[in-house]
């Protein structure tokens, strides 16, 4: 899927967090409940921890943006990083949560916004930074997501984005 060509910064990010939560949604879609709940060892994450840390810190940082600290007192960040007896369903309901709230914010910012400060865990961020943080944050764990989904698919796998040993598109000619 192209990105929308844009110069706005609110309107670029909005599209990279939809990018990233798609990319996110067709690896965890083609695995196994066994394969969303496996760690690869005693130090590992499973997806389903990974998802439950991108939900909770998306709601987190995105609630009351403009307004509180990124960093909610009722966030228990450690407890995201637990195995812990939960279905599918309420781990999605608990990731789209947070992307909501990421998205309900995010449509209200105006570019105008940018230069604002806000606090994420009583550090000054201007929203502009906030924004190119979260981008980075949730970038780096649907990496790991489409990772390990792969991993656990093996020979399964359907590519998400350009398949092995395709073409290179023609250059234009402007």
């Amino acid at each position: 899927m192209a990105l929308e060509l844009t110069s706005s910064p609110v309107a670029d990010a909005t599209a990279q967090f939809r990018k990233y939560k798609n990319m996110a949604e067709a690896a965890i879609a083609q695995v196994d409940d066994d394969a969303l709940f496996a760690t690869a060892d005693g130090e590992s994450n499973s997806i389903a921890m990974v998802m439950a840390h991108v939900g909770g810190n998306m709601k987190s940082r995105w609630t009351d943006f403009l307004t509180s600290d990124g960093e909610k007192p009722w966030r228990d960040r450690d407890a995201e990083f637990e195995q812990r007896a939960v279905s599918r369903e309420d781990l999605l309901a608990a990731w789209e949560a947070g992307w909501q709230a990421a998205f309900t914010s995010m449509a209200v910012l105006t570019d105008a916004d940018l230069a604002s400060v806000i606090t994420i865990r009583g550090e000054a961020h201007t929203v502009l930074q906030a924004i190119g943080r979260s981008v980075s944050h949730c970038a780096y764990h649907v990496g790991q997501i489409v990772w390990m989904a792969k991993h656990y698919k093996g020979s399964e796998w359907k590519t998400l984005t350009m398949p092995r040993k395709t073409p290179p598109r023609p250059q234009s000619s402007s």
